[in-house]
């Protein structure tokens, strides 16, 4: 009986088996990434405030602001001067600073940042040309890829981890993202957010953005914005303008298990439409409720933030392929334009007051524009709460931003004109039923 062969051992035999290394890559890559340093005034007041003792004496003064700072990483994406790093790194921050990998500092001006990207993009400014890492496309990315995270973790100096790529579609990784994430197992802490996830051409694969860990350690599960979204989020930059998404006018949900065995689909996959805007992009191409868009421009569509990511990496004054189940169980390709939300009705902003329980909210009508600025589905409409005064009569009503007024004492809010003045009409007693998270609450007044 023949003796299966025995894998064969040996020992590095060449000077090539012993210099394999990341440090050509390294060298190439590091100095293109950069700390960033974001710096907050928060009033402190005077320990004797609401004293009237001391009052007396002191008055009601505020003791001088206390500087509270942040610190993240940062990359280099343009040779004259513009830095990428996550919105959360910035947020809030009266200064920031970057500093390169050769020591010198630069004082940055903000130029975009968008909370729901995680994004921002920094401006520095120097004589000569900044070195860059070249943005790739990470459509092209796939699991098993090595890639290296070099960033700034804990603050103790530029740092690089190695790892490969785990995930390239993964969503929902905080409770209110509306992400599309690259997975890596390249070990990833607290100051390597907006750190670059470099491939090995030495591109820019992702931006850090995240960690999964209990300890606040890295355990191996470390997540990266596409660089496809970076790219897209960079131009708009570069354009000064803001980063707009395309409206659609459609409203999408998940394929459960229940419904793609209901409607022949082979897997729980891809956007299933909830609602259409009469008039809409959406409705003019043909998407239904009842649709399930499958896919986009060839790529396939897990799920509604697969689709978000989708559109907002496409861009604007485009048109895009969807292929779609439609609810009959066709399927079928729908030509879909990415257009700018319209200001459809003009939202009419307007702050009540006087001796009215709606005193002391702002609220504007709302059109899928603002409701893109609100973060809100697009297919919403009515008159929307936007901002409420502490304190104000409107805070003890107990209104909310982002709630929508749909009507008083029974009638049909229509507009805020309308709001304002049926507000002023002096009633002792007041019923308002508002929409928040979509349920229906009402509020008594009397």
């Amino acid at each position: 009986m023949p003796v299966p062969a025995q894998p064969v051992e040996r020992t590095p035999s060449v000077q090539a088996d012993i210099k394999l290394t990341f440090a050509p890559l390294v060298k190439k890559s590091a100095p293109a990434v950069v700390n960033v340093y974001a710096a907050k005034r928060v009033p402190q007041r005077s320990p004797f405030a609401g004293d009237p003792f001391f009052e007396q004496f002191f008055g009601n003064q505020l003791r001088r602001p206390r500087l509270e700072s942040s610190l993240g990483s940062g990359v280099i994406v343009d040779a004259d001067g513009l830095v990428v790093t996550n919105n959360h790194v910035i947020e809030g921050a009266d200064e920031v600073r970057v500093a390169l990998a050769d020591g010198r500092e630069f004082d940055a001006k903000i130029l975009l940042k968008d909370r729901r990207a995680d994004l921002a993009v920094l401006r520095i400014e120097s004589e000569k040309p900044f070195p860059v890492v070249p943005i790739a496309d990470s459509d092209t990315a796939e699991i098993g890829d090595l890639v290296l995270a070099i960033g700034n973790p804990f603050g103790i100096g530029q740092t690089v981890t190695s790892g490969i790529v785990s995930a390239v579609a993964r969503t929902h990784v905080g409770s209110d993202d509306l992400g599309y994430f690259i997975q890596t197992d390249a070990a990833i802490n607290p100051g390597n957010s907006g750190g670059a996830l470099i491939d090995m051409k030495g591109e820019l694969v992702g931006v850090n953005t995240a960690i999964f860990s209990r300890s606040g350690g890295s355990l191996g599960i470390g997540f990266a914005i596409p660089s496809n979204m970076v790219r897209a989020f960079v131009e708009a930059a570069r354009e000064g303008r803001p980063f707009l998404r395309p409206y659609i006018g459609a409203s999408f949900v998940p394929v459960t298990a229940d419904i793609a065995e209901a409607i022949g689909l082979d897997k729980p996959a891809g956007a299933l439409v909830q609602g259409v805007v009469d008039g809409g992009p959406a409705s003019d191409a043909g998407l239904r409720p009842g649709d399930v868009v499958l896919a986009m421009d060839g790529f396939s569509i897990e799920g509604p933030d697969s689709l978000g990511y989708r559109l907002a990496t496409a861009g604007l004054g485009r048109k895009t392929d969807l292929t779609v189940r439609s609810s009959d169980g066709q399927t079928e390709r729908v030509r879909l334009p990415l257009e700018i939300a319209p200001e459809t009705p003009a939202r009419d902003e307007r702050t009540l007051d006087g001796p009215t329980p709606f005193s002391g909210a702002s609220v504007a009508n709302l059109s899928p524009r603002l409701a893109d600025e609100l973060e809100m589905s697009q297919t919403k409409n009515g008159v929307v709460v936007t901002e409420i005064e502490p304190r104000s009569p409107a805070a003890r009503l107990g209104l909310q931003p982002k709630d929508i007024i749909l009507s008083l004492n029974g009638r049909e809010v229509a507009s805020t004109a309308d709001l304002e003045q049926r507000a002023a009409d002096g009633r002792r007693g007041w019923r308002v039923d508002v929409e928040r998270d979509g349920k229906v609450l009402t509020q008594l007044v009397r």
